[in-house]
């Protein structure tokens, strides 16, 4: 593969909104250990293998914003997510990541002039590194109104209900692709028309970390036998400050409706519709003990031939950061690629990394999403020969 002359020796700025949650902090961790050459980060990387003769998984650095006063390895410490061995051996690298406070009053115009000038200033700090913005901000209410247009949206917007949106237009205003890792939706049309007209490339939205990406590889493989799914049962226990956020019902919602709607998606057809109600129940609840490391149960009820039934029985122990901080670094991948190629708007390839993935004719099976991987790759590979 080959790349254009002025693209090349170039690294990934992650600008991370959102840097010094649980996420944001392994986020930075693993780009510190990257950089180092620890083999061990590698696991749950699914670009490892791509486009390393142009850009070395190594070639990474992160900045970003925060609310929080504390240090950024104060921050890592208390997230409880990693050893403290890691913690140790990372310490010096974290505590020279550029760590920027968030603006938290204003109108939407200032804030994103004050970020677009942030933007500029981390970009400065690391010459040769194309950025790329990382939204993992917590779960917000949403606005709450059909947006049409700038002007509307700039009358509409409510920091305390959609914080991530100055970051969004301040990044594609700075012609910085984005990244939406949140079920915060703030892929509006207007901002994806203005992401198009900037050429910046946009995904989202909500990670598909750990249950809900084996409920769509299972479902995927249930519609594959055509073995018919009768109910779906989903109870999710986690610890950490997501956990928390999640209690509050109007900043869950949409998290829920992801985790819910895909499986109809993935299926073809509404789980219940035998009971002229839905079947596919999905729950979350805060439960202090498990910190970041969360359960999540399943119950998949099935119907086989003469519509006898069986059922599966699941329980996922993952942990929450490790899993998503791989997601997050083979998104910025992809994205520093497309860019490259003239890409932009919607990327619906990249649905494999989403709960509710955006744009035209998204793949939902497993098979579909693992398809289209392969063809956004051929295609960066075409047009860089």
């Amino acid at each position: 593969m080959t790349i254009p002359e002025h693209f090349e020796n170039q690294s990934i700025l992650l600008l991370v909104a959102g840097l010094k949650g649980a996420i944001g902090t392994t986020l930075a961790t693993a780009v510190a250990a990257l950089r180092a050459g620890d083999e061990s980060v590698s696991g749950g990387l699914t670009t490892g293998d791509k486009f390393t003769d142009v850009l070395p998984v190594s070639a990474l650095n992160v900045a970003g914003w925060d609310s929080r006063a504390e240090d950024l390895v104060d921050c890592t410490s208390q997230s409880s997510v990693l050893p403290t061995s890691v913690l140790d051996t990372y310490r010096s690298a974290l505590a020279e990541v550029p760590a920027l406070k968030a603006p938290e009053s204003g109108t939407l115009d200032s804030q994103v002039a004050q970020l677009e000038a942030d933007i500029e200033a981390l970009c400065s700090q690391f010459p040769g590194s194309r950025p790329v913005l990382v939204n993992l901000l917590p779960a917000a209410a949403g606005l709450g109104a059909t947006v049409t247009d700038l002007t509307t949206l700039t009358q509409v917007y409510d920091p305390e209900k959609l914080p991530d949106l100055a970051y969004v237009l301040a990044a594609i205003r700075s012609r910085v692709p984005v990244i939406n890792f949140t079920p915060n939706r703030v892929e509006l049309n207007p901002v994806v028309a203005m992401a198009k007209e900037s050429g910046v490339p946009i995904c989202g939205y909500d990670g598909k970390t750990g249950q809900t990406y084996f409920k769509v590889v299972l479902a995927s493989a249930l519609k594959a036998r055509q073995l018919y799914v009768d109910g779906w049962y989903s109870m999710n226990i986690l610890g950490n400050e997501d956990g928390a956020n999640l209690m509050v019902p109007e900043k869950a919602s949409g998290k829920l409706a992801n985790k819910t709607n895909l499986l109809d998606d993935v299926l073809g057809y509404e789980v219940g519709e035998r009971y002229g109600r839905p079947t596919h129940k999905v729950h979350i609840d805060y439960y202090p003990p498990r910190g970041d490391a969360k359960e999540a149960w399943d119950v998949i009820d099935l119907l086989g031939m003469f519509n006898l039934p069986m059922s599966l029985r699941i329980d996922l122990q993952g942990r929450d950061s490790i899993l998503a901080a791989p997601m997050v670094i083979d998104l910025a991948r992809w994205l520093f690629m497309l860019q490259v190629i003239g890409r932009k708007g919607l990327i619906p390839e990249l649905a494999f990394f989403f709960k509710n993935p955006l744009g035209d004719n998204s793949p939902r099976t497993f098979q579909d999403q693992l398809a289209a991987l392969d063809d956004l790759e051929a295609e960066i590979v075409s047009k860089l020969q």
